[in-house]
């Protein structure tokens, strides 16, 4: 005679009781849902006497000081100590231009390969003229060592006389991001096909910036629109393509249906949205366009993953080189610096198991941007739980 087995309708098994392969996939269920769910009950010492920010599945940038924090990001990236480990161009942008640092995130990527250092319109912090000579830029195919962009003074360029530097004037930021995208089919000697449109009103610059990470890790560009009208230089770049396909990033009260419409008249349109930024950071990190390639479709475990609150979204664009090298882990706000339930079923998605032991993997690292006040050290225990391997059965042995 089979065995069987009943359960109440709150989904209670039985654990003394033989599991069948169904009731395995309840169980499995029921497993997916306590890892989603988000601890109510906090331990408030957990923070005394600590001696070390990161923990086994976190590595912190613990800083909230958007040039150092820029520097400690290069350190992690390129330690500079060989030729392999030096970067090839650095790019330097203004501290208050967000738009312009953005579209600058595209030359992270090889074969520029640097990070973004930032500067003042009229001075270069003594923390990034450290880190420029301690990195020594072994310059790109051009032979520029050093990128600057935007307009700055006459005093800011003669610190930087040691140096092959190359400028883009352009304060404007569609014709910037334009002249970005040309120079980097230059050197590259290709024009991706793919284009991420974003808007640069500032109302819009918490969705937007969630495209710097992709655009560091791989060569398509973010072109400007705003939410009701598309510049002619944004037109012109994407004309240059034979077949582009646009991705839109935010929703259409950032970009308007409009401008969608409009755009559509210029090449294939999809959009990536969310009620909030920390929504639309989950639908791009899962995203994937079959037919392109483009989007990181991380929809299982195996990845790093970066994690930056919607309160300080000017942290991403200088950690971008995080999606470059290393675990090439995408962006993911956290609402105010919290985790919101829909995080909490992501990261539920995405966490390991095993069957046997834990060293089969896979293994998901996270990487938390800012300080303690930024992020909390309880989210970030909760956080790294969350990216801990752990038995499929929910048996929870290691």
């Amino acid at each position: 005679m089979p065995f069987t087995f009943t359960y109440s309708i709150t989904g209670y098994i039985d654990s003394n009781l033989p599991i069948t392969r169904g009731d395995k996939m309840i169980k499995l269920n029921q497993n997916k849902e306590q890892f989603a769910s988000i601890p109510k009950k906090n331990n408030e010492r957990a923070t005394e006497n600590l001696k070390y920010f990161s923990s086994k599945n976190i590595t912190r940038l613990d800083e909230s000081d958007p040039v150092e924090l820029a520097v400690m990001t290069s350190q992690l990236i390129w330690p500079a100590t060989h030729e392999e480990s030096r970067p090839g161009a650095i790019i330097l942008s203004a501290v208050d231009s967000w738009q312009l640092t953005l579209a600058s995130a595209d030359l992270i990527h090889h074969p520029n390969n640097g990070p973004i250092l930032l500067i003042d319109n009229d001075s270069i912090p003594q923390a990034t003229l450290d880190e420029i000579n301690r990195l020594q830029p072994k310059g790109n195919s051009e032979g520029t060592q050093v990128k600057v962009m935007g307009n700055v003074s006459e005093k800011v360029l003669e610190s930087l006389e040691d140096y092959k530097i190359d400028q883009i004037t352009d304060d404007n930021p569609a014709s910037f991001a334009a002249e970005i995208d040309r120079f980097y089919a230059e050197v590259s000697g290709e024009l991706p096909e793919n284009v991420i449109i974003v808007s640069s009103d500032d109302k819009a610059k918490d969705y937007s910036i969630i495209a710097t990470y992709w655009i560091a890790h791989m060569p398509e560009p973010v072109l400007f629109v705003t939410e009701e009208e598309i510049p002619e230089s944004t037109k012109e770049a994407i004309k240059k393509r034979e077949n582009p396909t646009m991705y839109i990033l935010g929703p259409s009260s950032v970009v308007s249906r409009q401008v969608e419409e409009e755009l559509k008249e210029l090449g294939k349109v999809k959009r990536i949205e969310g009620e909030n930024p920390s929504e639309a950071s989950i639908a791009f990190t899962q995203f994937k366009d079959e037919e392109s390639g483009f989007g990181w479709g991380i929809t299982d475990p195996g990845h790093g993953l970066s994690f930056v609150s919607s309160e300080t979204p000017n942290f991403a664009l200088v950690t971008a080189p995080l999606a470059h090298l290393g675990k090439h882990a995408p962006l993911l706000f956290l609402d105010k610096g919290e985790m919101s339930e829909n995080m909490g079923r992501y990261l539920a998605k995405v966490k390991p198991t095993f069957e046997k032991s834990p060293m089969e993997g896979p293994y998901n690292h996270g990487f938390i941007i800012g300080s303690l006040g930024d992020i909390s050290y309880s989210l970030q225990g909760i956080i790294d739980n969350k990216l801990e391997i752990e038995q499929k059965d929910g048996g929870g042995h290691h």
